[in-house]
């Protein structure tokens, strides 16, 4: 198995996956931005498309501050488990503490597909069951990947098919 900073210049084919990001405590778009460039920095992805971050309400566990959301297309050569791995090693050195399901985070990283695979285990599965139930993904995912289908579905039509939720994007002094 590559090392992290092998993963980006070693041998082998590079993989496009789609990551959602979402925060709602402390300087929201700041954890968003600092989780990539961790990412980054540790060679797990080469990004390719960021999305403008988004304020959105809380999903699932309602009685919480709203959310910073944001979407991100990217390569690596890590497989799908080592990439899990990896996002969650990002989570936790940020500062990631675990909560109730859909409480509260300082930073929150999905992998919503990897390529066009399928995977369905304990650990991870791909693509994001939730992915199509989700503005607060379409959304930002349409904005940077307008024509990308995954399993066969529009993510830019499912995105217009919830234009009435209540997500905006982020300014400076929300």
């Amino acid at each position: 198995m590559p090392s992290p900073a092998e993963n980006l210049a070693g041998q082998g084919s590079l993989t496009e996956i789609g990551l959602g990001l979402g925060s709602n405590i402390g300087d929201k778009p700041a954890n968003i931005k600092r989780a990539l460039a961790l990412l980054e920095e540790r060679a797990v992805i080469r990004l390719t498309a960021v999305s403008s971050i988004y304020r959105t309400p809380p999903w699932g566990y309602e009685r919480q501050e709203f959310f910073a959301n944001a979407c991100a297309l990217a390569e690596t050569r890590l497989a799908p488990l080592e990439l899990l791995s990896a996002v969650n090693a990002v989570e936790k050195d940020m500062g990631r503490k675990p909560s109730i399901r859909w409480g509260p985070r300082l930073i929150d990283i999905d992998i919503l597909f990897f390529g066009a695979e399928t995977i369905e285990n304990s650990k991870l599965n791909l693509p994001h069951k939730s992915l199509f139930e989700r503005a607060f993904v379409l959304i930002p995912l349409a904005e940077i990947a307008p024509s990308l289908k995954i399993s066969g579905r529009s993510v830019a039509e499912a995105a217009v098919s919830m234009a009435g939720e209540a997500i905006q994007k982020w300014e400076a002094s929300a």
